[in-house]
């Protein structure tokens, strides 16, 4: 049967609550913006690390993938593609080497099955002004006044407040603190 996007996504959310049910401050999103809209992932979970899964479905096609590929590798720790088995040939071409591949295929009873075809590896290519770009304005200004480095930035715009979190926090302690930030959304809190 031919694959949608409600089916796989549907499917990847059983997974994934069933997979980290044991951590409560694990935090699954849909359709989080990057980089000021440039892209979004369709699925992302957030806990100890940010990592992505992209939906290419039966009905996709693979035309905004090299677009996507650039602005996930900025941000995510992993990405894991799920695909129709059409499909992966193509996106091998495509994506990094890091990236995870699993094809998908829904059976004739409607149950989708994920069959791993490539595990994914850490990025190692992280952007860090990327990372703070999924920080509110006043999360970015909290963190900065945490660490007395607000001089000069309390009326700046957010890209100004990106940019100095990225410059002056390692890499590590950025990605903690915005996981955290992500965490603490009230809002996002439904999944």
């Amino acid at each position: 049967m031919k694959t949608r996007d409600i089916d796989i996504r549907t499917s990847l959310h059983f997974v994934l609550k069933k997979e980290h049910k044991e951590e409560p401050d694990t935090l699954i999103l849909d359709e989080l913006g990057l980089c000021q809209g440039d892209a979004r992932i369709d699925v992302a979970v957030v806990n100890g690390a940010i990592n992505g899964y992209e939906i290419k479905s039966e009905s996709d096609t693979l035309e905004r993938l090299p677009r996507q590929c650039e602005v996930y590798n900025k941000v995510f720790d992993t990405v894991t593609i799920l695909t129709a088995s059409r499909f992966i040939e193509g996106i091998i071409d495509i994506i990094p080497e890091w990236w995870g591949v699993t094809r998908v295929e829904m059976e004739e009873d409607g149950v989708v099955y994920f069959y791993p075809f490539r595990e994914p590896q850490r990025n190692t290519q992280i952007d860090p002004f990327a990372v703070a770009q999924l920080l509110w304005r006043d999360e970015a200004l909290g963190i900065l006044k945490e660490r007395g480095l607000q001089k000069g930035l309390m009326s700046k715009p957010r890209n100004i407040l990106w940019d100095a979190l990225a410059k002056q926090l390692p890499l590590k302690e950025l990605q903690d603190e915005v996981r955290r930030c992500l965490k603490a959304r009230p809002r996002w809190r439904a999944h």
